[in-house]
């Protein structure tokens, strides 16, 4: 199968390009610098110059191809809003594409905010929130409406492993040398969920095998892991101390990570699991941090 996958050179992207590769699969990655071109053409796939704001790129890539990947997201939470807008407005132009063919589209959202404090299964699908508007599940959705073979895979706020550089664990590390303390908020017993890249990987590469139109995968190795044993992991290999702040000053510790520090959302993978007949078996995040990849 030829796969058309945005976000190929990206930290998660990279490792879904690897895992269609050595499975048999073609792969037309979209880049939008030289170096991303020659980081996919080292991986052994073809380029397709654009970036998710070019739609004729992205038009033009996914015509090319026999299913397509949208793990593409710019990630740039100073303009948070402006970004998920180019995000939905690129699912709807691959979309237009796919329209009337058996062409597979796997749409890239995330867990986080699925079921907040109570265990996120594959089956809920929550209302928009104007405060966090990503609009991926509900651009995929509107796709799937009109028959285009349309599923979600949703990711865990930590994908986790070697080169992670950008995403939450990173920043915690920064924010914790730059305080000098790995902090939690109050007790610190609100809950994350976990997967390594790798593992999240094959999912989507066996997603993509086995066509599922309409469903929401969860892409989740760990259903829930406390932030305060992810600040104490962090103190640890920092040689920092790890405290307790109050919520009225989560905002000045984090600045605009406090949402995330303070989020509780643990999460199941049990039907995707089921399902896919997908079994993570990479290290746990734990692992990850106290084997010091993250502060080497």
């Amino acid at each position: 199968m030829r796969v058309f996958v945005t976000g190929a050179t990206g930290f998660i992207g990279t490792a879904v390009v690897q895992e269609l590769i050595k499975n048999g699969h073609q792969v037309l990655g979209l880049a939008r610098s030289d170096a991303s071109a020659q980081k996919l053409l080292a991986a052994g796939a073809e380029v397709h110059r654009g970036d998710l704001e070019d739609l004729e790129s992205l038009k033009s890539g996914s015509a090319l191809a026999d299913a397509v990947i949208h793990a593409g997201f710019i990630h740039d939470f100073t303009r948070f809003a402006e970004v998920c807008k180019i995000d939905e407005k690129a699912i709807e132009t691959i979309g237009e594409v796919l329209a009337g063919t058996q062409r597979q589209l796997i749409v890239t959202s995330g867990s986080a905010l699925v079921s907040q404090g109570k265990l996120a299964t594959e089956d809920i699908i929550p209302p928009f929130n104007p405060a966090w508007p990503r609009a991926s599940e509900q651009a995929a959705d509107a796709l799937a409406a009109k028959g285009i073979l349309t599923s979600v895979m949703r990711l865990s706020p930590s994908v986790h492993g070697e080169d992670d550089l950008h995403g939450f664990i990173p920043i915690l590390i920064n924010i914790a040398r730059e305080k000098g303390v790995s902090a939690y908020i109050g007790n610190g017993l609100n809950r994350w969920n976990a997967v390594h890249r790798l593992d999240a990987a094959r999912l989507f590469r066996l997603a993509l095998e086995n066509t599922t139109p309409g469903v929401r995968f969860h892409a989740l190795a760990e259903e829930a892991i406390t932030v305060k044993e992810i600040a104490e992991a962090i103190g640890k290999q920092l040689n920092i101390p790890a405290v307790s702040i109050p919520e009225e000053a989560a905002a000045e510790h984090f600045g605009w990570f406090s949402h995330m520090a303070a989020i509780d959302c643990p999460a199941s993978s049990k039907w995707t699991q089921d399902q896919l007949n997908w079994h993570p078996s990479q290290p746990t995040l734990m692992a990850d941090i106290e084997n010091g990849i993250y502060t080497k």
